[in-house]
C-alpha cells in the first residue's frame, strides 16, 4: 500500500491519476495549505522540502512529480505508463516532463508564489505580471510539439495526467487555453478519462 500526500488542486493530481492508471494500492493523505500543514513537523520528516507530492513506499520516500511518475511507471509494468523498453523514448519522456517541471510549473509559481525567490512588493508584483507571458511562451513549445492525441503521440503515459494538471492552471494564469488548440484537445480528452475523474472526485472527499 503506497500513501500520496496531497494538496487539491496541485502537481499532486498527477501522481494520483497516475496511481489510478497503474492499478496500484494507494491512500490519499490530504495537506490542508491553507493551515500550514504542509510546514508542520510530522510532515516536514516525510518531507522536508515541505511541498507535494511525497510517496511513501515500501522501498522509502519519493518526492519530486517526475520521479514519483517513473515510479509508478515501473511498479506497473504492464500498464504501459512509460517506454520502458525504449531508452530513447523513455528519454523523450523525460525530458518533457523535465520541461514541465523545471519551468513550466516554475513559471506559474512566480504568480502565486512568487515569496519563494523575492520579497519586495515591487518584485512580486512584477513577476505576477510577467507569468502570463512566460506560460504563454511555454506552451507555444507545448503546442508545436504536440504530434498525436497524447503527449508521446499515439501512446497515453506518465507525461499526459502532467500535463493535463499544468493545462487545467493556464486560466488562473491569465491565458486562454483556446490559444492552443492541440494543449485544448488533450486536455478535454484527458479530462474524459475514467482516472481523471476519479481522481478529481477523490481529492474533493479526500479519498483514494
Amino acid at each position: 500500500m503506497y500513501q500520496l500526500f496531497f494538496s487539491p488542486g496541485a502537481c499532486s493530481l498527477a501522481s494520483h491519476i497516475a496511481l489510478i492508471e497503474a492499478g496500484l494500492p494507494f491512500e490519499l493523505m490530504r495537506l490542508k495549505f491553507g493551515d500550514g500543514q504542509q510546514r508542520s513537523d510530522a510532515y516536514l520528516k516525510i518531507n522536508p522540502k515541505g511541498r507535494v507530492p511525497a510517496l511513501v513506499t515500501p522501498h522509502g520516500i519519493l518526492t519530486e512529480t517526475p520521479a514519483i511518475l517513473l515510479f509508478i511507471a515501473q511498479m506497473a509494468p504492464e500498464r504501459h505508463l512509460a517506454p520502458l523498453d525504449d531508452p530513447f523514448e523513455l528519454a523523450r519522456l523525460q525530458a518533457f516532463n523535465s520541461f514541465i517541471a523545471s519551468s513550466v510549473h516554475v513559471a506559474h509559481a512566480h504568480g502565486p508564489r512568487g515569496s519563494r525567490w523575492a520579497s519586495e512588493p515591487t518584485s512580486l508584483e512584477d513577476m505576477r505580471r510577467k507569468v502570463p507571458e512566460t506560460m504563454r511562451a511555454h506552451f507555444s513549445l507545448i503546442e508545436a510539439d504536440l504530434d498525436g492525441p497524447f503527449v508521446m503521440g499515439e501512446r497515453y503515459t506518465i507525461a499526459d495526467p502532467y500535463l493535463y494538471v499544468m493545462s487545467s492552471w493556464l486560466e488562473a494564469d491569465g491565458v486562454d487555453i483556446a490559444e492552443f488548440p492541440k494543449v485544448e484537445a488533450h486536455f478535454q480528452r484527458l479530462r474524459a478519462r475514467p482516472a481523471v475523474i476519479a481522481a478529481l472526485e477523490g481529492e474533493a472527499r479526500g479519498v483514494s
